[in-house]
């Protein structure tokens, strides 16, 4: 006997519903424009987790010396405190162009994605907050002592990981669930350069952070303007990431800033926003290939190299209260935070689930929400100190808990997405051939298309 298929998910000549729809379909724009963005973080993830899986090998190999002299190898002019160790460069440098492109595709949501909509915003803004909360909590409630102050290391999801195993096996899911994830896991990422600004700042040195205000501030005003020439941004953010770590203050946070003033939408005087694409998406669609196949790779590859030293080694580092919190934080924390905030959501703005939808898709979703790889292994080194013994646990225990929430994930969403495949292949028609579903196409009277 064959499955039930889901619900059919509602055609644009359906009558309206009275109350709010969670996850409801997108414009076909913003639709196009997530699956680009998608098909390139899922290349990021697979060179990720080559990246990480080469780290592993090689750390626990008879040549482990030479993965550790390459690491500790240090280089850059001391006159400036930039004489750093590879790693570091990799954690303070090449993070900051992966917060940088994810700083652009906020921006970019709120401003002129279908994320403007506060009523849609509050979806994946609630959940990626209660993804927050409630790991950090668990964390707190397991690690004490000295271990505490690793409690943010559960409380990051991995973008390109993440999306990386949703593709896999989630590829039939609704658009709406996939930006979903997406959007939850760059808010996640606001949210934990915020927790490293703040929290893991030990000496702030004010001066260098205001003067890092004025390259910023030049910066901005000629993105405003429309430049594009690289030869007069990359100093003048060059030159911000510099002070900001002079400062003190986690040197990716430079990366944020910066994308934060680039403009989502062209001017009247460029022809408005319906002349093209702005030049956040021009600068996005230029460094996103260098983040997710260079930057996340070369980190991971730095990072991910622990010494685990057997299934004896193991069981010693996941004995570690911290990383015990770290693994509870992530496999069970990050769902329930993510399922509790949107199920709050649900119940406060008396909205249900799109028509087809489960709230089991949602939990798959959330499971994906503990993958939590490179910002927890970023936030970890920040707690404990690059090398030091608890840092070793801690990446033991965040390789463990991504993998664990992965596992569960696949499980979930593989069925899930058998039973959307034949719902997919209907929505995708194009009848007219046009380039557009039909399913997308606006109605007489309805020109949002939905």
């Amino acid at each position: 006997m064959t499955r039930p298929l889901p619900t059919r998910r509602p055609h644009v000549t359906d009558a309206p519903r009275r109350r709010a729809s969670l996850f409801a379909r997108r414009s076909w724009g913003e639709t196009s424009r997530i699956s680009a963005i998608l098909r390139k973080e899922t290349v990021g993830g697979a060179f990720l987790l080559a990246g990480a899986l080469l780290a592993l090998i090689w750390s626990n190999s008879p040549w482990s010396d030479g993965y550790g002299a390459l690491r500790d190898l240090r280089f850059g002019p001391a006159a400036l405190h930039l004489d750093l160790s590879l790693a570091t460069w990799a954690a303070d440098g090449l993070l900051a162009i992966f917060f940088f492109v994810a700083g652009l595709e906020l921006k970019r949501e709120f401003v002129a994605g279908d994320l403007r909509d506060p009523r849609r915003a509050a979806v994946p803004v609630a959940a990626a907050a209660g993804g927050v909360l409630v790991p950090a909590v668990l964390y707190s409630l397991i690690a004490d002592g000295d271990a505490a102050q690793g409690w943010a290391i559960p409380t990051a999801t991995d973008i390109a990981f993440a999306l990386a195993v949703l593709a896999v096996v989630g590829r039939f899911l609704p658009a709406a669930l996939r930006t979903f994830l997406l959007t939850l896991a760059v808010v996640d990422d606001l949210l934990a350069i915020v927790i490293i600004a703040v929290f893991y700042t030990s000496d702030l040195a004010v001066g260098p952070l205001l003067g890092a205000l004025v390259p910023l501030a030049v910066f901005a005003l000629l993105v405003r303007r429309r430049v594009r020439s690289w030869w007069l941004l990359l100093p003048l953010a060059a030159a911000t990431w510099v002070l900001v770590h002079e400062s003190g203050v986690h040197a990716t946070v430079a990366g944020v800033l910066l994308a934060f003033t680039v403009p989502v939408l062209r001017s009247q005087a460029a022809g408005g926003p319906d002349a093209g694409p702005g030049l956040a998406e021009h600068f996005e669609h230029r460094f996103r290939p260098l983040s997710a196949g260079v930057a996340v790779p070369v980190f991971a590859f730095l990072s991910a190299g622990v010494t685990v030293g057997g299934l004896a080694g193991l069981a010693t580092a996941l004995t570690d209260r911290a990383a015990i919190g770290v693994v509870v934080g992530l496999v069970l924390g990050k769902p329930v935070g993510i399922m509790l905030a949107t199920w709050l959501v649900s119940r406060f703005t008396r909205a249900d689930l799109d028509e087809g939808l489960n709230w089991l898709d949602v939990l798959g979703l959330a499971l994906l929400g503990g993958i939590g790889f490179t910002v927890s292994l970023l936030i970890g080194e920040l707690a404990f100190g690059l090398g030091s013994a608890r840092d070793g646990h801690v990446k033991v225990a965040v390789l463990t808990g991504s993998l664990v929430a992965a596992i569960l994930a696949t499980v979930i969403l593989r069925g899930r997405s058998r039973l959307y495949r034949r719902v997919y292949e209907a929505e995708n028609v194009d009848l007219d051939r046009d380039g557009v579903p039909d399913v997308y196409q606006p109605e007489p009277g309805r020109p949002d298309g939905r």
